[in-house]
């Protein structure tokens, strides 16, 4: 598995991606991987590492920018370097758009065969980029935020796939409702499956806070990357 750092650009922002994949002849369908509030380190890189294990090509983008990182544990840390994008989501959208355009143009990527994952806020993320109208064949939230903010939605033509865990304390049932509400209106092929007795971050091995409803769950990480597995077989 190769992997490197790509720099790119979101208007005067520096970003920094890291991508994984195989060496090969032909251009590969890629995954964009959108990183948790905490920025993109390691639990993304590995991501992306999956994805290329795949047989695809991964890409952790930057939502934050360059060297902007923030720390397991830093909940009001954390929280900070995310509202700005949660409370505004053009400026979100244009900032994972801007990871698109940039993956597009790498050689090693099939341009028409992009899709996008991403955890807890980057599954807000991902969320948004098929919302913002993007050229994708899917998006995955996994253990994401559901909500949508107060951009207009475009007309939408990825596939949606959400991995929740039914007892998430950040997305209730009622927040669940609304979103089916939402892309069935819009036309969406969507699926949204929803496991029991777990809770947020649950495909992440550190995710030890009960008290903050942040709890690994074996099981449901292992249900999850299986149906990651086959939407993506699907898509592309």
């Amino acid at each position: 598995m190769l992997t490197k750092y790509i720099d790119y650009q979101d208007g005067d922002t520096q970003l920094e991606g890291y991508m994984a994949y195989h060496e090969t002849n032909t251009p590969k369908p890629a995954v964009l991987v959108a990183h948790d509030w905490s920025g993109r380190r390691e639990f993304a890189c590995k991501a992306a590492e999956r994805v290329a294990a795949m047989g695809y090509v991964g890409f952790a983008l930057d939502m934050y920018g360059k060297g902007i990182f923030g720390r397991d544990g830093d909940t009001e840390g954390n929280a900070a370097l995310m509202n700005p994008y949660a409370s505004d989501r053009a400026l979100l959208r244009q900032r994972i758009n801007a990871a698109l355009h940039a993956v597009r143009k790498l050689p090693q990527i099939d341009a028409a065969r992009i899709a996008a994952m991403g955890y807890c806020f980057g599954g807000m993320c991902a969320l948004e980029l098929a919302r913002s109208g993007a050229d994708v064949k899917g998006v995955i939230s996994i253990h994401g935020i559901f909500a949508p903010g107060n951009v207009a939605n475009k007309k939408m033509s990825a596939k949606v796939l959400c991995l929740h865990g039914h007892d998430d304390p950040m997305v209730p049932p009622e927040q669940v409702l609304a979103f089916e509400k939402e892309m069935t209106e819009a036309g969406v092929d969507w699926q949204v499956h929803v496991y029991g007795g777990t809770m947020h971050a649950f495909t992440n091995p550190i995710a030890n806070n009960p008290a903050f409803g942040t709890i690994y769950k074996e099981i449901a990480a292992k249900r999850a990357y299986q149906s990651i597995t086959n939407f993506l077989a699907e898509i592309f």
